[in-house]
């Protein structure tokens, strides 16, 4: 029996962490939520600092793709962007209504997309990765169950082809266990 290979500590405490798998719409609905209790707690703590915002946004765009069902993939990068721009509101700093509002949420879009960009490429990067994984994982099980496959068929096709000639010279004899085909058998 082989020995286990020896598994670092720093891996067997992410071991231990949570390990939730959100839907497509899930992952979205915890990012934006989670964004928008961000930027509150901004607003509030920090009189909407910019540097703090990002630096979680980015957090949040990882955990986002790290947490999201293998299905549901591509909405990772799809619903971060959106997380930020709902997460932005509470720090715009808008004032005169709905329109001065809606210009100063445009305007921190637009100052802060480095911020946005950056956390899109992290969540497509972590999602990218973990596709090719799946991929990986589900062509090995197929060659897997090919070679099982082929070592079954060939194990029954050797069984039943009938009588195998003998270890000298002789007549043919069957080999123990063989089975006889059905058209042998009435003949």
């Amino acid at each position: 029996m082989a020995p286990r290979p020896r598994v670092s500590p720093l891996a067997q405490r992410l071991r231990r962490l949570p390990n939730p798998r959100f839907t497509g719409l899930g992952a979205g609905l915890f990012a934006a939520a989670t964004m928008l209790g961000i930027g509150f707690l901004d607003r509030l703590l920090l009189d909407g600092a910019p540097l703090v915002y990002g630096v979680l946004f980015l957090l949040v765009s990882a955990v986002t793709a790290l947490w999201v069902r293998t299905a549901d993939l591509v909405t990772a990068p799809i619903g971060v962007p959106i997380a930020f721009a709902v997460g932005a509101y509470p720090i715009a700093d808008g004032t005169g209504g709905f329109g001065g509002q809606t210009m100063a949420l445009v305007t921190t879009l637009a100052v802060h997309a480095g911020w946005l960009y950056g956390g899109t490429l992290i969540a497509g990067l972590i999602a990218s990765v973990r596709k090719v994984r799946q991929m990986g994982r589900r062509q090995n099980a197929r060659e897997a169950a090919v070679r099982a496959g082929a070592t079954r068929a060939g194990a029954t096709a050797y069984r039943s082809a009938g009588p195998r000639p003998g270890p000298g010279p002789g007549p043919r004899t069957r080999a123990p266990g063989a089975t006889v085909p059905r058209a042998v058998r009435r003949g």
